[in-house]
């Protein structure tokens, strides 16, 4: 008979090996002939719901092993999702995993399980230990696993808490020590920013996003190109690696470091593939999940040049202004005296707290065509597409920042036969510079472009030590004038009297080049 027990396992408790040894020795239940941990979303880490890595898990449960009397055996179950058999995915897996050596049935299994999930194995068949819960009771009787973890993220010195030392058990407490899992569980648990997963959003669709990263990698690499100082490079926010890939191609940085780093689990995910296929000329290229706003993440003083490219609105934008002062603070102490931080991104326009009017062309497509009831981003980007550009920007005023709670103040109004929108110089370039992300329009409506206008930038660049150099510019995207805004959308701004006057489309992006 074997005791199969599913679980993430990111920490074991003395409960546990009591109850375990307990099956073993006082044969109770029969004669057990091996333990199997079926580690759940092994292909996660670094995440709310998955901080620890399945290596780590799995040496937790390896030291586990040692003080119990039967051999213990460890198989990693993939997430596979929300699906309706997960429990007989996860016996196939085990079955797969071990060539057949461990084929689990009703018959030859008992499932140690205390959650939800036990239920799913009981469907099957499979007789039910159910440790922690008390079926009698309907309750829990002993402090599960994660209740310790919470424990330790919320504690000062966790190593010192009798509450938490008296629960856990000396295998996990041996690992958790070894490896500081304490602080980055405790940094990755409070994190404001990643979601339970990992990602910043849940709403975007990753397949269109890295295709998008890819296409503009060339013209990324080209436009920073100039200004990488060799040595240490790091790319944070790296995507799918896009920028780096180019960039080990450049016979000036070819005995470079170079290091990514990606909060979304699903690019890092791509990252890995990549260098796994080969795509990476350099072989010295790293790739760590980790999140750049909460602490440094490469070591002080260790960089000569870091890349950021479409990041740092992300950060205002899912996170607060003062999370990106913050991130500029880290970026300055992971420098050498004399790097480079080069920045790419969206900026806001210098006059952006002027009122201004917005003409928005309404015969240019549907402005009646009603709102499809559905969550699925194709099919809401073909919506889009076929709106005018007034309706656009109706369905861009309810979306807009909206789960943040932001109401857009506008006002329509009618001059000499024509109606305009008013509204803050600001606002009038989000919608401009946002309009036309249909395909990750709910993840787009999360996100602010025009916080800060350059000289805005300048100053807390300064604030944080840095140098700005003089190459340093907010620019224009004229393919975006002339194919996104010419005849669709013009800002005017009305005179004392009376007339109005046409506001030239405003700096839409910008390089930043801060030296340490």
């Amino acid at each position: 008979m074997y005791l199969l027990i599913p679980g993430r396992h990111h920490l074991l408790t003395d409960f546990q090996f009591k109850y375990l040894n307990g099956l073993v020795n006082s044969r109770r239940e029969g004669h057990i002939e091996g333990i199997i941990f079926a580690v759940t979303s092994a292909n996660h880490g670094g995440t709310k719901r998955n901080p620890i890595p399945f290596y780590l898990r799995a040496m937790i449960i390896q030291e586990f092993s040692n003080y119990l009397d039967v051999p213990v055996h460890i198989y990693g179950i993939d997430d596979a999702g929300v699906i309706p058999n997960f429990t007989g995915y996860t016996l196939k897996t085990i079955r797969h995993a071990s060539e057949g050596m461990h084929t689990l049935t009703p018959e030859n299994t008992l499932v140690v399980c205390s959650t939800e999930v036990r239920k799913m194995y009981s469907a099957l068949g499979f007789r039910i230990l159910s440790a922690e819960w008390d079926e009698q009771l309907q309750q829990q009787t002993a402090v599960m696993p994660w209740d310790i973890v919470k424990m330790i993220s919320q504690a000062g010195d966790w190593k010192t808490d009798t509450a938490i030392l008296n629960e856990m058990h000396p295998a996990a407490y041996k690992i958790w020590s070894l490896y500081g899992l304490g602080d980055k569980v405790r940094q990755i648990l409070k994190d404001p920013i990643i979601g339970s997963d990992g990602d910043l959003t849940a709403t975007r669709d990753y397949t269109e996003y890295v295709k998008q990263m890819d296409d503009i990698a060339a013209l990324k690499y080209r436009e920073t190109a100039p200004y990488i100082i060799p040595g240490n490079i790091g790319d944070i926010g790296c995507a799918a690696g896009s920028w780096m890939k180019i960039a080990c191609e450049d016979d000036r940085l070819h005995e470079c470091d170079f290091y990514g780093i990606e909060v979304s689990r699903h690019l890092y995910d791509i990252c890995l593939q990549r260098r796994h296929n080969g795509e990476f000329s350099n072989p010295s290229v790293f790739f760590a999940q980790k999140n750049a706003v909460s602490g440094t993440v490469f070591e002080p003083g260790a960089m000569h040049t870091i890349h950021t490219s479409s990041l740092t609105h992300e950060i205002a934008s899912y996170g607060s202004i003062e999370d990106l002062k913050a991130f500029i603070h880290h970026r300055y102490n992971e420098l050498q005296p004399g790097g480079v931080w080069i920045n790419r991104d969206v900026t806001g326009p210098a006059n952006r707290h002027e009122t201004v009017l917005l003409w928005l062309n309404d015969a240019d497509g549907d402005s009646r065509l009603p709102k499809p009831d559905t969550t699925d981003t194709h099919i809401l980007a073909s919506w889009l597409a076929k709106l005018s550009t007034k309706a656009l920007f109706q369905q861009f005023a309810k979306d807009f920042r909206q789960h943040e709670g932001y109401v857009l103040p506008h006002t329509w109004v009618e001059i000499d036969g024509n109606t305009y929108c008013q509204l803050s110089m600001q606002d009038a370039c989000e919608f401009l510079f946002t309009k036309d992300y249909h395909d990750n329009w709910y993840s787009e409506m999360h996100e602010t472009f025009c916080f800060w206008n350059f000289e805005d930038w300048k100053t807390h660049l300064e604030e944080a030590g840095f140098r700005l150099d003089n190459l340093s510019h907010p620019y224009r995207n004229e393919w975006i004038v002339k194919n996104r805004l010419e005849g669709k959308v013009q800002l005017f701004r009305q005179l004392e009297n009376g007339q109005l006057e046409t506001i030239p489309f405003p700096d839409s992006h910008m390089l930043l080049l801060a030296r340490k």
